[in-house]
């Protein structure tokens, strides 16, 4: 029998993790208060009750505890307020000990016994001193802990340079590898500013239709090369790719040169024996 889910989220993380609601019926926007790896732990509902296959599921599934009570709500305001409250007095003791490092964020466990501290750095930083400082001044255990520039924009919220909410903030569960060689395949500029999300690194959507032109550019020539066609052979001026056409020139009768757009089927390339019937004879020497 498939097993039975919801799917909740923890503060601004795209990802979803799946739950066992056990006889709770949950829906979307629902707070609740779920056992985690860390303690009990609130969260909001992003999929409600749902069968899924048992290969997508980690066993055992951890449970709901119970749907949240407004005593719930309060407590995980609270601690928002205090996460907040918590970075500043972090940020006062960084640069007390002059340490290179750009926080993030602030979260302080369900039931407070401990808060998380988010930062990003270039290397390496030794903050024993800056734990023990940033401890006694909030009473409590404190884990700081360094994560990479897309988790960085996860938690802090961000808009994409489409104008919607980044990927990894609405929906994204995981990082898929995105290469410069996608952008290529897609004819896109290699300017950094144009290929680059809000974190600095390649756009994640980069990869989302890869598939569809990796499989496009085997079927096009490259632009530049010669094509036969039912005109003969032309030399190739532009591909689109979305609508696996070309653009070729070719001598008209007038002795002109004219533009004319072939579609994927139109042409094909040339045999190797034709295109060195083209290439211009050499000189004879006496």
């Amino acid at each position: 029998m498939s097993p039975m889910i919801v799917g909740v989220r923890f503060k601004n993380n795209g990802k979803t993790y799946y739950f066992d609601p056990g006889t709770l019926v949950l829906h979307v926007g629902d707070g609740v208060v779920v056992e985690t790896a860390r303690g009990q732990e609130y969260g909001t509902v992003s999929i409600a009750n749902t069968q899924v296959e048992e290969k997508e599921v980690s066993s055992p599934l951890k449970p709901v505890v119970r749907k949240a009570t407004p005593e719930d709500d309060r407590r995980a305001a609270e601690n928002e307020q205090l996460g907040k409250e918590a970075l500043k007095v972090t940020a006062q003791k960084v640069e007390k000990h002059k340490l290179s490092m750009k926080l993030v964020g602030a979260e302080y466990a369900f039931d407070r016994s401990k808060v998380t501290i988010f930062f990003t750095a270039d290397g390496r930083v030794d903050f024993r001193e800056l734990v023990r400082d940033i401890a006694g001044a909030l009473h409590t255990r404190i884990e700081l802990r360094q994560i990479y520039e897309r988790d960085d924009i996860r938690l802090r919220g961000s808009l994409a340079p489409c104008g919607m909410p980044c990927c990894c903030i609405t929906y994204l569960n995981e990082y898929e590898k995105v290469t410069v060689k996608m952008a290529k395949n897609q004819n896109l500029s290699l300017n950094p500013t144009k290929v680059s999300g809000m974190c600095g690194k390649l756009m994640c959507c980069l990869r989302y239709e890869n598939d569809y032109y990796a499989e496009t550019c085997k079927l096009m020539p490259k632009i530049g090369s010669r094509v036969k066609t039912a005109d003969g052979s032309v030399k190739v001026e532009g591909v689109d790719l979305l609508k696996r056409q070309i653009r070729a020139s070719l001598e008209n009768k007038d002795g002109g040169i004219e533009i004319k757009v072939y579609k994927l089927g139109e042409f094909e390339p040339l045999r190797r024996e034709e295109s060195a019937e083209e290439k211009d004879p050499p000189e004879e020497t006496e």
